[in-house]
């Protein structure tokens, strides 16, 4: 594999619900890992992989990303397609080595790694159980590159982004909210008094949504 990736395998043989894990820009492979405990107890497979784009990102610290940040433009689309093709050449090659369980798979990211799960399941919504977007946002152009699909109106979308967000206005995320609705995705959306975080109320939100979405759903006869 040519990405780099962290994981959490809970015991046994599964095969388990799994998460995949997006990171933002500056992070790595490391950052979202720490989900895999609190996530159903920590009995949910969690695949976290690393942003090919490697950058200095302070004194010996070096962060990832996806593609190239270009100060509030709209990604570059040959940048934005090479990070897109990493993370599904790294999801061909690891999903058949874990023991994933195919109908209780999410795709889930945070801030820049959002926007490249919400272009992955849209574009796929048959492939996941889920949607997650924390502090991220669905850009114009790419929903309305998105094609009309009868299974995108079967796809939960979880979207959670902070009132006081200095990064990405909670504004961009009301306005993925409106683009999702008009998409007929069903969306549950949750803003809270918070910056560009998870904070302890957003994640409980992330947790019971999980639980009654993937992990335990109610089936109606």
């Amino acid at each position: 594999m040519k990405l780099m990736h962290a994981a959490h395998v809970p015991a046994g043989d599964g095969p388990f619900p799994t998460i995949i894990a997006l990171h933002g820009w500056g992070a790595n492979a490391h950052d979202l890992l720490g989900l895999a405990p609190i996530i159903d107890g920590g009995k949910s497979l969690v695949l976290c992989p690393e942003g090919p784009v490697a950058f200095q990102a302070g004194p010996g610290a070096v962060g990832h990303g996806w593609f190239p940040l270009s100060s509030g433009q709209p990604p570059d689309p040959a940048e934005f397609q090479a990070g897109i093709d990493a993370i599904t050449e790294f999801l061909e090659e690891a999903l058949p080595k874990y023991p994933v369980d195919p109908n209780k798979t999410v795709l889930l990211g945070f801030s820049q790694g959002g926007v490249m799960a919400y272009d992955l399941a849209l574009r796929n919504p048959r492939a996941y159980a889920g949607l997650v977007a924390l502090s991220s946002w669905l850009p114009s152009g790419l929903a309305q590159s998105i094609p009309a699909n009868p299974a995108l109106e079967t796809l939960p979308v979880l979207v959670i982004h902070g009132t006081d967000d200095p990064m990405i206005s909670v504004d961009k995320a009301r306005q993925s909210r409106d683009d999702l609705a008009s998409l007929k995705v069903p969306t549950t959306y949750r803003e809270f008094g918070m910056g560009h975080e998870i904070n302890q109320d957003a994640l409980r939100a992330l947790l019971g949504w999980l639980d009654q979405k993937v992990m335990h759903p109610v089936l109606l006869a």
